[in-house]
């Protein structure tokens, strides 16, 4: 098959293009042509896939949106492909990747009715209307069973238009036999001392990743504990307005922004807790990362996948509404508790026994099948 896969930017470290790339390497691995559309493409372009840039004009993001629709639209109007697959929504799509959650709930949850006067309201809604709408044909891959809820609220969606898949992380993720030859290392070269404790927190967008968050927690631990913790952010973003909150907090030399890493697993090997206090996510990939690499996790419970740490008992949920005291308890508890074993056990087991890797697969699966409808 000819396939068509478009997407506003691709990132080498971001979650949807890490996505993008598996299931459409996925494809190509069963003998069908790979065709990229997208406006920006920064890192490497992995082997036989045909990549179009379509660099768009606009004052907004919404506004380079639309261009790039326009530009596309050309494009599949002049071009047959066998499918068209879209990692954002946006119209003319035979399949669609949700990894955003529902706007029109975000928008009824988050915004006034002043918003929705706006251009951008009226671009965004469009888009998830013609991707989820009654009207439209568009075969949707969810993977959040909360947010399938949310789109069958609100669009009355068929059943049949909407396919949950499995988690799909990287195997690479499960703990190795050297782990703790591997955590040794880290430690060293990190100058980790056998009685401090090492936070992780992975994920661009660190205001969404709820960083201000992480930082008041760690700020209100006990003294002697905050002292022996360190707090590293696997990441991009933009660092300097957190640097100034850490400090007004007391707590900048226990923060350290590590980037954007291709290292990740030896990160998940060496710390001691993941943290991700995030105010929404629709799933949280790096919780099952962590689960499977033996470690314990905090996580809120907007976080698609924080049902994994309960079901796993790898960890603790912060429930909603988020409250700081209570965040803070959980956060001493992670790092003291002398449940901290059992928990790594029982994330090193739930890698062994739950289909947590096979979205790639099934994704493609879908997108090959003999019928969309």
């Amino acid at each position: 098959m000819k396939l068509a896969f478009c997407l506003y930017k691709v990132f080498p470290y971001g979650g949807l293009a890490r996505d993008f790339v598996r299931i459409a390497e996925c494809c190509k691995s069963r003998g069908h042509e790979i065709n990229v559309f997208t406006m920006v493409w920064h890192g490497p372009v992995p082997d036989g896939f045909h990549v179009t840039i379509l660099p768009s004009k606009g004052f907004s993001n919404h506004a380079r949106n639309r261009v790039f629709h326009e530009r596309l639209s050309g494009i599949l109007h002049e071009v047959k492909f066998d499918r068209v697959i879209g990692f954002n929504k946006m119209p003319n799509l035979d399949i669609y990747y949700a990894a955003d959650p529902c706007y029109l709930d975000k928008v009824a949850t988050n915004n006034s009715w002043l918003y929705r006067l706006g251009g951008r309201y009226r671009h965004y809604a469009a888009c998830e209307r013609a991707v989820f709408g009654k009207e439209a044909a568009t075969l949707s891959l969810l993977i959040s069973d909360v947010q399938l809820s949310l789109f069958k609220e609100y669009y009355q969606t068929p059943d049949a238009r909407l396919k949950l898949l499995p988690p799909g992380i990287s195997k690479d993720r499960i703990a190795p036999l050297n782990s703790a030859e591997i955590r040794k290392t880290f430690r060293e070269e990190f100058r980790v001392g056998d009685d401090e404790k090492v936070v992780l927190m992975i994920g661009t967008a660190y205001r969404t990743k709820g960083l201000d968050r992480a930082l008041r927690g760690l700020a209100a631990l006990p003294d002697p504990l905050r002292a022996k913790t360190r707090l590293f952010v696997v990441g991009e973003d933009k660092t300097a307005p957190f640097e100034k909150m850490a400090s007004q907090l007391g707590v900048r030399e226990q923060l350290f922004f590590l980037g954007g890493r291709d290292d990740v697993p030896r990160f998940l090997l060496g710390a001691d807790m993941l943290l991700q206090p995030s105010y929404k996510e629709n799933t949280g990939t790096a919780i099952l990362e962590a689960i499977v690499s033996g470690l314990p996790v905090l996580a809120t419970a907007v976080c698609g996948y924080a049902q994994h740490v309960e079901k796993a008992e790898a960890g603790r949920v912060v429930p909603e509404p988020f409250d700081d005291a209570k965040f803070a308890g959980l956060l001493e508890e992670l790092l003291t508790s002398p449940g901290r074993e059992q928990w790594r056990k029982n994330g090193l087991a739930y890698a062994q026994t739950e289909d947590l890797y096979s979205m790639p697969e099934k994704a493609a699966d879908l997108i090959l099948g003999d019928s969309i409808d």
